[in-house]
């Protein structure tokens, strides 16, 4: 896989300008608690805003953090999707007045009343650009009941091995989704919580495909090996070529970590390691759109392969 893109990390942007050294890298964390602006009037009359409502979103503030354990969504799609699903426990829903009236004319009643607030109340809840679309959820987190031992006989699943960026996280989810794939599995440690950032990045995803999440991943796949899951390792370095292959199900992609790649415990735990082939210059892809690729090329194998 190519070398993992720089979603933050340290110097990862210069400052903005005007704001005063703080002797702490870029990505450090911002210094809550006080009002960007002071108090002028405006918006409400509230801390933060500037007349007419202009100038910079606040800072999340701390104190209305959601609890560990809540799963945060915002954006509409995500939302939309979040408030259709019987299985999601909607804990909260803030939303814009706007927001709201296209809620209910998508879903008729909603399964929980939301609290109006005006736009700025949301920003106030989430980081920085982050595009809410004037909805805010939080809910309970999903997750697939039966864990391996539940999944099916015909089931498709990923297994994602050290992926810690939460945007290709949500990109891969929101192919599985389009692929009728039917569980994501991770670890509890180097993998990115089921929210905020990967729920908008999924678009929607994360409420048909649940996380089956697991303390130790080799021994997961010795278990779906038990279970009779073909196991395919993705891999830009592997000795078989994929298209070559001959997928059955029930069938585990496994993707790797992009730079390192997958593990190598995990590459020993598969029944094969397989490579995308490229025509192209580079012979690698983001490991999100090797995730698109790989399930297109396999569903319409495992399609030739059911109609023969």
């Amino acid at each position: 896989m190519a070398d993992e893109d720089n979603q933050g990390g340290e110097g990862g942007r210069p400052k903005a300008p005007g704001r005063k050294p703080s002797g702490k890298p870029a990505y450090g964390k911002p210094a809550y608690g006080k009002p960007a602006y002071g108090k002028k009037p405006g918006y409400g009359g509230k801390p933060g805003y500037r007349p007419g409502g202009r100038g910079p979103a606040p800072r999340r503030d701390p104190r209305n953090a959601p609890e560990d354990g809540v799963a945060v969504i915002y954006g509409w799609h995500p939302g939309l999707e979040a408030l259709r699903n019987p299985k999601r426990r909607i804990r909260k829903l803030i939303a814009t007045e706007n927001a709201v009236n296209r809620l209910t004319a998508e879903l008729g009643t909603l399964p929980v009343t939301p609290e109006l607030v005006a736009p700025r109340e949301i920003d106030r809840l989430l980081t920085p650009d982050s595009v809410h679309q004037g909805i805010y959820i939080e809910a309970d987190p999903l997750d697939h009941p039966g864990g391996i031992d539940g999944l099916d006989a015909d089931a498709l699943v990923l297994v994602l091995d050290q992926i810690t960026d939460p945007h290709n996280v949500g990109a891969i989810l929101r192919s599985a989704a389009a692929f009728g794939v039917t569980a994501i599995v991770t670890t509890a440690r180097h993998s990115p919580a089921a929210t905020g950032v990967l729920a908008k990045s999924a678009s929607g995803g994360l409420e048909h495909v649940p996380f089956i999440t697991v303390r130790n991943l080799g021994d997961a796949l010795e278990r779906l090996g038990e279970h009779g899951f073909y196991r395919i390792g993705l891999d830009s370095e592997g000795a078989e070529d994929f298209d070559a292959l001959t997928p059955r199900m029930p069938l585990a992609l496994v993707l790797g970590a992009e730079g390192k790649g997958l593990r190598q415990r995990t590459r020993a735990c598969c029944d094969v390691v397989a490579r995308l082939e490229m025509p192209g210059v580079i012979k690698s892809l983001n490991v999100s759109n090797a995730a698109a690729v790989t399930l297109h090329t396999l569903t319409r194998k495992l399609a030739r392969g059911s109609a023969s």
